[in-house]
Order: structure tokens, then sequence, then C-alpha cells
């Protein structure tokens, strides 16, 4: 399979679950243009079933990467901050160390200026759903599509120490406002 058809395959997968209605993102500056000609991030506006706004990588794996991934993020209203934060995450993934389920990133910054959530931590889509998780193709290669969550330094710690399974139900037990880029620690 060539590169052209793979990204069309990763493409029609995530129209698949959100839509056809989207953009496709570039960022003039920084490790951008080392991600290739092909790498791309999508926008996807809020829809009536779907009140937030989507940003995915389109590309962030190689087709002869032996676990490939896309990430994706939600914000309740239009960031373009998540594009740089997703660039960054994809030339870490690329250039860096391979990141997969539960891994943290830590920006350096927060998701907006004064937030606390300056790491992203790999989850499962769960509010996609697994139609969105897993895309077979033909070759029987799996791309993983998962959440990248923005957490606090406190809740990677917390990770650390009592694991990812352990904090993803503290988030659920107390009600994670995923959509907040100004929330308070849940720990």
């Amino acid at each position: 399979m060539e590169t052209v058809l793979y990204h069309q395959k990763l493409l029609e997968h995530y129209t698949c679950n959100w839509g056809q209605e989207y953009k496709i993102l570039t960022w003039q500056q920084g490790s951008y243009n080392d991600l290739g000609d092909h790498f791309r991030i999508l926008e996807f506006p809020p829809i009536t079933e779907r009140n937030m706004w989507i940003y995915a990588t389109l590309g962030m794996s190689c087709l002869e990467d032996e676990f490939a991934l896309e990430l994706h993020m939600f914000s309740g209203e239009q960031d373009q901050m998540l594009v740089e934060s997703l660039i960054v995450v994809a030339h870490y993934h690329r250039f860096g160390a391979s990141l997969g389920h539960w891994h943290t990133i830590n920006w350096g910054r927060g998701w907006r200026m004064d937030s606390s959530c300056s790491y992203g931590l790999i989850s499962q889509p769960y509010l996609a759903g697994p139609k969105l998780e897993i895309l077979t193709l033909d070759n029987n290669k799996s791309v993983h599509f998962y959440w990248l969550l923005p957490i606090t330094e406190e809740e990677v710690a917390f990770k650390k120490e009592n694991g990812a399974e352990k904090l993803e139900e503290i988030f659920e037990e107390r009600g994670l406002n995923y959509l907040d880029p100004f929330r308070n620690t849940l720990v």
C-alpha cells in the first residue's frame, strides 16, 4: 500500500466517524515541515450530535511503523493551540520515542495561557467508541486512533504512582471536564 492510499484510508476512517465536514490545517512554525508532505492536522467543527471541536493527526505514523498511531483532541471552542500541541507530539513520536497507550507527553506549557494542563495522556477514544479506535487495513495492519487528553502535573504524578487505570477511574468518578483548559486537578 502506498503512502497516498494509506493517508486516504485514514481520512476515510475519520470522516466515517466524525462526518464529511473538516478543514486541513497546517502550521508554518517549528517542526511541522519535518513531518513530511502528507502529514496534516484535521479540524472537525461541532455538529448537532457533538457540541465540540475535534483536532486530529493524519499521518502521525507511517505505513511501515510497527505500531501505527493517530491522535485527536477535543475543545469547546476553535483552538489553534491544539494544532501546535498535536504537531509537537507527532514530531516526538516520529523522531524521539515511539508513543502508545497511557504514555504521557510534556508540552512545556499549558493547553492555553494560565492552564495547568501542560501534559497529554494518550488514552482510549472513550467518547468516540470502539468504532474509531482501530482501523484494520487490507494487509491486516492496524492503526490505533487514541485520545490525547490534557492533564495536570499532579495527575501525571498520580498516574506514575498509582497507574493510568486508577487515574482514569478518578476522572470518571469526579466528572472530568475535558473541554475546560482551566480546570482544577482532580487528584
